[in-house]
């Protein structure tokens, strides 16, 4: 268990970026999130791992984007947060109703981060879609709910994000992980 690895999940367009970003300027170094750069990558190449073309090859590729950031902050000293972690792989899938393959589950359970993980719920005011950010309400809302159920599943202790401003929601983050 790496203590000093803080992640952030929740419901997709909930401001976990754009706090993640006021974080960065505040000197707490953080890993980005797989997702959204595998599928700007995918679209560039014209691939299929896309969450709307195929959604256990998007699932393997973020797996292996996790696994490398894993291994990448672990060998940091300093407190850094996660934008997402493996255990979302895991997540992802069960929301999808996917398969969940033994490797994927073995991951989650060797690759473990902080006890604490900062949840972000859905929130309707911040809500919105982009080029990579498809899922609607419903989704977004379902996807909070899977993963708060998965972390907690794995043994973690949630932490949500209070509905609050950027300034707010990363004093609140820095108290936790700096004390």
């Amino acid at each position: 268990m790496c203590q000093h690895m803080f992640v952030i999940t929740g419901a997709p367009g909930s401001g976990k970026s754009s706090l993640l970003e006021a974080l960065a300027k505040q000197g707490i170094r953080y890993m980005p999130e797989a997702g959204r750069a595998i599928i700007q990558d995918q679209v560039v190449i014209k691939g299929s791992a896309l969450p709307w073309a195929d959604r256990s090859l998007f699932a393997e590729l973020m797996l292996n984007w996790e696994l490398r950031s894993y291994r990448e902050a672990r060998d940091m000293a300093e407190p850094i947060l996660m934008d997402r972690g493996v255990v979302d792989v895991l997540g992802y899938l069960t929301l999808c109703n996917l398969p969940i393959p033994d490797h994927v589950k073995r991951a989650a359970d060797q690759y473990r981060y902080n006890q604490q993980v900062f949840i972000a719920p859905y929130w309707a005011e911040i809500f919105g879609q982009d080029a990579e950010r498809k899922q609607d309400r419903a989704e977004a809302e379902a996807t909070y709910q899977v993963m708060a159920r998965t972390y907690a599943e794995l043994g973690y202790e949630l932490i949500q994000l209070p509905l609050a401003s950027i300034e707010e929601r990363a004093a609140f983050v820095r108290k936790h992980i700096l004390g």
